[in-house]
This record gives C-alpha cells, structure tokens and sequence, in this order.
C-alpha cells in the first residue's frame, strides 16, 4: 500500500496529556486519514507506549519500538518504515492546525524544488512565562516570520561571500519533507549517530542536518504561513537554568580551531554572569 504522507511521532517518555492533545489535533486533520499514514515511533519509552495510546481512529496507524535512545535514530526508523512520498515530522507536543497536512500537500505539489518546509509555531504555555521568555522563542522552537512565503535560493550568500544557513529552513516541529530529498540522509551509514537529543540531553544538530544534506544536493527550503502549529511548553522549560543548559546544548562545532573558540566565548559569558550577579 502506497501513501502521500506518512506522519512521524517519535516519543521517549512523553506526557501522556500532551501526547493525547497531539492525537485529539491529527484526528482533526481536514486532509482524510486514507491519504496519510500515522507512525509513533516509541523510542525506548518505559513503560513500552504500546497498548497505552489509542490509535484505532486511524486506519493506517502502527507503533515501531527503536531501543537505540536518540531522536535521530528515532526518525530514522520512522523513515524507513513509511511509505509515504511526503513525511511530516510531528513532535509529542506538536498541535497542527486541522488543515496542516492538507496544505503540506498542496504547498508540496506547488513548488517542486522545496524539498523541505515549515510554518508558524506559537507557544502554548502551561503557567505565565516570565516577560523575558520571549528573547528566547527560538530556543523553544517558536517563530512567526509573517504572512509572506519564503523560499531559500541556495546556501551561498553572494553579499557575504560565504555559505549562510537560511533563515527560513524548517524546524524539526512540524517539518515537512519530500522524500526523494531527504532519503540520502536516513540512508547514510552513520546517520543513527549523529549528535541529537537522547534521553535527557540537550545536545541537538539533527534538524540543521537534515537541511544541510538536502540543500546541498540543490533542494530548496522554505517558510509558509499557511501552516501553523502549537508546541505545548511545560513550566519547566521556560525556566532560567533549563534555558540555559538548552543554549548550551545547542552549541556546536566543526573542528579545532571552532572548539577553542567555542570554549573562550563560554568562558567569556560566564565571567560576564558571575560579575552581574
């Protein structure tokens, strides 16, 4: 059996009231549930998420344990189990709008060079944030670029005379992907261990690679403000040291020289914050 899109949930020990939210949102998808098909991928969850989680709403639903703990290896096995020709990557507190799988494939078919896209992501707090949260919408994988479509035309920046990572690339919530661009990234010997979330670390790049590697083989990316999504955000995460260890953890480098540069900048800010407290 052949799909347009495969939806992708991979969970490590998820809220189950976020998760369920998550479900509510899919079932309401416009686009009918004959056209896409629904993989959670439980990644080492205990206890296993299997029997735990209704799914008998969808017709083409299934759950695939991976025992490798990491977000990367989790998306890798969704990918190689769907059989969808677009993918859309859904995190465990990702709302999509009830139209978000129906534009993700007309946006596809109307623009046959962008081989990965995103949209808007608002913030759906569980308590009052403090006013400052805001500074770091990025962090927690917010954004609203507005109501203008932006499409990349390459890595390379003429003005700057370098490569620059484009702004309007797509996040891992809610990104959707043409599977003949990203098929060489899941494919790839080593891409189970790339650098991303397992477990409780903050580390993360799998998102930015995912990017990389589509747009270095000339597939472009894009922006969309049809598409819309809340991302459900615990108080837990919008607190000063979580923030902090979440930007650090985000942090990364490509070699020596990139590393000892990294480590002065550390070393900068933190006199810098011991001083101003």
């Amino acid at each position: 059996m052949s799909f347009k899109l495969s939806v992708i949930i991979p969970a490590h020990n998820p809220r189950v009231d976020y998760l369920q939210k998550v479900l509510n949102a899919l079932q309401a998808q416009t686009l009918p549930s004959s056209q896409w098909e629904l993989l959670f991928v439980d990644n080492r969850s205990v206890p296993p998420l299997a029997g735990r989680i209704d799914l008998s709403w969808h017709p083409n639903a299934a759950v695939v344990r991976e025992e490798t703990l990491g977000l990367t290896r989790a998306r890798v096995a969704g990918f190689q189990r769907a059989l969808g020709e677009l993918i859309a990557l859904v995190d465990d507190d990702n709302l999509l709008a009830s139209d978000y799988l129906a534009h993700v494939v007309r946006l596809f078919a109307e623009h046959p060079r962008v081989g990965a896209l995103g949209g808007k992501i608002f913030p759906e707090f569980e308590g009052t944030p403090h006013p400052w949260i805001k500074e770091f919408f990025g962090l927690i994988a917010c954004r609203d670029y507005g109501d203008s479509p932006m499409v990349s035309n390459g890595l390379w920046d003429d003005t700057l005379g370098r490569n620059v990572y484009p702004l309007c690339a797509p996040v891992g919530a809610g990104m959707a992907l043409r599977r003949e661009a990203v098929q060489p990234w899941f494919t790839a010997p080593l891409a189970s261990e790339l650098t991303d979330r397992r477990g409780t670390e903050l580390s993360s790049g799998g998102d930015n690679d995912i990017v990389l590697t589509l747009m270095k083989r000339g597939w472009k990316v894009g922006y969309f403000p049809q598409l819309s999504l809340n991302h459900l955000i615990p108080t837990s995460r919008t607190t000063r040291d979580y923030l902090a260890r979440l930007n650090h953890g985000i942090g990364a480098w490509g070699g020596p020289a990139e590393y000892i540069h990294w480590q002065g900048a550390c070393g900068h800010f933190e006199g810098r914050a011991t001083v101003s407290r």
